[in-house]
């Protein structure tokens, strides 16, 4: 399966004899499927129909599909409230004869929100059912768009992630093999250490400052860490490599990363092992950032 990405636009249009259809889709990153619909007045059923359609290709992301419907051109229909003016008027006259407010006036009662509104072309069952087919099939290829979209920007990411890897290897490797990890090099810095505070004081127990650099020594061996790494490290590729919704789980193992170069870098005795952590800590960072872009 491919890995995608949460991210993406698409856009169609159908010809109808309503009119043409237009539609618009905007998906960006998002913890869980968030999707919100736009569509002119009198296409509200069709919404339970398309939210399964999409969710049944898109798992993650926040999804704004928007639907323009452009009608053939022509003079519209006025349709008068007439209930709602009589009561304006009734209302504005009373006012007007105990002195409180002068006659409305025709600009005025344009203005009044629900007064007039436009028409609804009458349309039979047989055209109204066509129309809405037309405006399904549309956002289904609106949608197989933005998934084509998805998927090629997912495959750019996985590249893009395969090298981050690659890059985390190689530093993970390279703490492995640092000459400063060397049981020889470890127990020869604690024994200088050891000896210089000796030989600055007579007082100190010779015995128990050994034993502390024994315990000091086991607290800087770092050979868990790299062995977690390394597994973190396959756990990755073989889901980079399986493809599909693995964006919460690359999530996770990215967490782990930083959480052990962090524990490298705290473990560190030795200037080059900190180099090395600082380095590994900046690309898991970078590995970090573009997963939350994966679905």
């Amino acid at each position: 399966m491919a890995v995608r990405s949460m991210t993406g636009f698409a856009r169609t249009e159908v010809e109808t004899a309503a009119g043409s259809f237009v539609w618009e889709m905007r998906a960006v990153n998002g913890k869980g499927l968030d999707v919100r619909f736009r569509m002119p007045q009198g296409m509200e059923h069709l919404e339970g129909d398309l939210r399964r359609r999409l969710a049944a290709t898109v798992t993650r992301g926040n999804v704004q599909a928007n639907l323009q419907w452009r009608r053939e051109a022509g003079a519209p229909a006025l349709v008068v409230n007439e209930e709602m003016l009589g009561q304006i008027l009734a209302m504005s006259g009373k006012l007007v004869a105990d002195g409180h407010a002068a006659p409305p006036t025709a600009d005025g009662l344009l203005a009044i929100k629900g007064l007039i509104d436009v028409a609804e072309e009458a349309v039979d069952e047989t055209t109204a059912e066509a129309r809405d087919g037309a405006v399904v099939a549309g956002f289904d290829e609106a949608l197989t768009r933005l998934d084509e979209v998805r998927r090629a920007e997912g495959a750019a990411l996985a590249s893009v992630l395969s090298e981050r890897l690659s890059q985390i290897r190689d530093l993970v490797d390279r703490a492995d093999g640092d000459p400063a990890r060397t049981s020889e090099a470890i127990a020869r810095r604690l024994k200088q250490q050891v000896e210089t505070l000796i030989g600055a004081s007579d007082d100190l127990d010779q015995n128990r400052l050994y034993q502390e650099a024994a315990i000091l020594a086991a607290k800087a061996d770092i050979r868990e860490e790299i062995d977690r790494l390394n597994a973190h490290l396959a756990a990755t590729e073989a889901l980079l490599a399986k493809g599909g919704v693995i964006g919460r789980r690359l999530d996770f193992l990215s967490q782990e990363f930083h959480r052990e170069s962090n524990t490298i870098c705290s473990k560190s005795n030795a200037a080059s092992l900190t180099a090395i952590g600082l380095d590994l800590k900046v690309v898991v960072d970078q590995f970090r950032e573009q997963v939350q872009n994966i679905e």
